[in-house]
């Protein structure tokens, strides 16, 4: 075929009778410019317009693209290369390497547009995912195969909670995990990748070794690869689900910007906008990214999807439209990374699906709902300390006070992936040691110890020596 008209990002291309592609095909635009640079764009068919003319969205920058160029028609869809030999690797939208460090040594590739999986073949057990985080694990835990949504602003631990998480994946359960960067920072792509290396979940050494595959399209990428690199990281998490029968985490980082991508392409595709400009396809586009991400018979891709919320509207439609989707959200505050207190998820705001008596048993569910509790009592007496002070409060408030702020201690813990800087030792801490550590603070048995001697241990006894 050969191009009709360019837009922007969007290119039209007129095909000879007979020969049109299908929708979501992929088209490769080579040739050179005006100053004889090489020319390789790949194009992805969206819309068929009649006339043998098909409409397509360019996943790389369109400079130097002129009318009659030649364009061929690859007959597929988009593949990207999949399987262990990603691990430890950083790929762009189309799976090409962008680390420097040669191909990929594997033949095996994946269509990045696929249907989500049947009823038939869905996982229903609600089970829980350890995170050996002790905060998430007792107040918003996660579900294996669900959806988790990451709220917080710059600078509260959002990077470190999830290094952390991929950490504990690979160590507690033998699981991988793929990073897919959706338009955000090159910068923080940069530096996330080096944190990476110093925390040996890149091994650089053994890159087999490595625990987690990258796949960025960040902010200065063309809409067309901003919309679809969501995919790519998703179509490389599903084979680690489907063919290796491991449970993967699939981090989105960052999910808004991937409707972002989608609104910007909207209008040069003829839609009319919808509500505050989005693309009317908005549920539909969502919907065929989260429904792939799910737990079958074979194994589970359990999501974490950090949500920025523009102008810290929650009712925008792009977050609200993700909301449906989450099982739990986790929720970082400001005034607890203030504290000192990492990692900083709130235990108020922060909320899962998943805590039901049914799913995680009478014991978890009491000791969450009383840690809330004693939590939510300390946030309302905070005002009258703060203006009579401490003596003022009854015998019964100074004892809830102090439980308090021993469980606000207790709920922060050292990460693996921070010993370099803290130089304190990692912890992990499985469920029900976290549970027997807080059914001990509220049963009053460790009154008598310092609140310090709570803070970044790990299990309830550690605490006790350190005292």
């Amino acid at each position: 075929g050969r191009i009709a008209q360019i837009i922007g990002p969007v290119l039209d291309v007129s095909f000879p009778p007979g020969k049109m592609p299908n929708i979501y095909n992929a088209l490769v635009v080579k040739g050179q410019d005006t100053v004889g640079q090489q020319i390789n764009v790949t194009c992805e068919v969206q819309q068929l317009l009649g006339n043998n003319r098909v409409r397509a969205v360019a996943m790389s920058a369109t400079d130097g693209l002129m009318r009659g160029m030649e364009v061929i028609d690859t007959g597929a869809p988009l593949s990207v290369p999949v399987g262990g030999a990603t691990l430890g690797r950083i790929f762009n939208v189309l799976g090409e390497p962008v680390d420097n460090l040669g191909p990929v040594d594997t033949r095996t590739t994946s269509p990045i547009h696929r249907s989500a999986p049947a009823f038939i073949q869905l996982d229903t057990k609600l089970s829980i995912f350890e995170t050996g985080i002790k905060v998430v694990d007792l107040l918003a835990p996660y579900r294996r195969g669900g959806k988790i949504g990451l709220f917080g602003g710059a600078g509260v631990g959002k990077t470190v909670l999830i290094m952390e998480l991929i950490n504990n994946i690979a160590k507690a359960h033998g699981g991988v995990s793929v990073f897919g960067g959706v338009g955000e920072r090159t910068r923080e792509g940069n530096d996330l990748y080096m944190e990476m290396k110093e925390s040996g979940v890149i091994n650089e050494q053994n890159i087999a070794e490595s625990k987690v595959a990258l796949v960025y399209g960040q902010m200065n990428e063309p809409p067309g690869a901003r919309m679809r690199v969501g995919l790519t990281a998703l179509t490389m998490a599903e084979y680690f689900r489907d063919v290796n029968e491991q449970d993967v985490l699939l981090f989105i980082d960052n999910i808004f910007r991937f409707v972002q991508a989608g609104s910007e392409v909207s209008a040069l595709l003829g839609r009319m906008p919808s509500a505050v400009g989005y693309q009317p396809t908005l549920s539909t586009e969502m919907g065929s990214l989260q429904e792939r991400i799910t737990s079958t018979k074979e194994g589970s891709i359990t999501s974490i999807q950090a949500v920025y919320v523009p102008a810290d509207d929650l009712t925008d439609p792009a977050p609200a439209t993700t909301f449906a989707h989450l099982d739990a959200t986790t929720v970082l505050s400001r005034g607890l990374a203030a504290k000192g207190i990492y990692p900083a998820v709130d235990p108020l705001d922060s909320t899962s699906t998943m805590l039901q008596p049914r799913i995680v048993g009478e014991e978890h569910y009491e000791t969450a709902q009383q840690v809330k509790q004693t939590s939510q009592r300390y946030k309302e007496l905070q005002d009258i300390i703060a203006i009579l002070g401490l003596d003022e409060l009854s015998e019964e408030d100074r004892l809830t006070v102090a439980r308090a702020r021993k469980i606000e201690r207790f709920l922060s813990q050292p990460f693996f992936v921070a010993e370099v800087f803290t130089g304190s030792p990692g912890k992990y801490v499985g469920l029900t040691e976290t549970i027997r550590g807080f059914k001990l603070i509220l049963s009053g048995e460790l009154d008598g110890l310092p609140e310090q001697a709570f803070y970044l241990v790990g299990n309830i006894d550690e605490a006790t020596a350190k005292a």
